[in-house]
């Protein structure tokens, strides 16, 4: 039986002092005038693949499996909690077929990081790079990302039966 999970995350821009700022997308380290407000490193893109891999097995969110309020995942790097996810999601016997994202925001522009973006999340699935979409889209200066406010990812996975 194959199991489709949708996942959205959703963080807001901060000033927090640290030079140069920047923000990280599917593990990749983006430099711009603002970082991501987040207990762990913001990853957007990473929280709503997690949360879309969760859903699809129906094993919560990343939310109860990383809970914001426990200090050992302040700053913690995404790219180890989509591991930890993926782990759970080859424990209840699936694969990723594939997955389909999309950013929106206004900047950084995402288009000049999209392949170092799939091939993260590819390694780290353990599947081939053309399982893996990522595409960005400004929202035409509407809403807080149009606002640049924050940013907002969202993410669909296919799962199918590991043989």
């Amino acid at each position: 039986m194959i199991k489709i999970g949708q996942g959205i995350d959703v963080h807001a821009f901060c000033d927090n002092g640290r030079q140069p700022q920047y923000v990280v997308l599917a593990g990749v380290r983006i430099e711009h005038s603002h970082s991501l407000l987040a207990h762990s490193d913001g990853d957007v893109v990473l929280h709503a693949l997690a949360d879309a891999l969760l859903g699809a097995l129906a094993l919560g969110d990343i939310g109860q499996h990383f809970p914001d309020t426990d200090a050992a995942h302040k700053g913690l790097d995404s790219r180890v909690l989509l591991r930890h996810v993926y782990d759970k999601v080859q424990e209840a016997g699936y694969m990723l077929n594939n997955a389909d994202i999309t950013v929106m925001c206004e900047r950084p522009k995402v288009a000049p990081h999209n392949q170092a973006m799939r091939d993260n999340i590819a390694s780290d699935l353990q599947t081939a790079v053309s399982n893996v979409s990522i595409k960005a889209t400004t929202t035409e200066k509407l809403g807080f990302t149009g606002r640049q406010e924050g940013i907002m990812a969202s993410a669909v996975v296919l799962l199918v039966p590991s043989i």
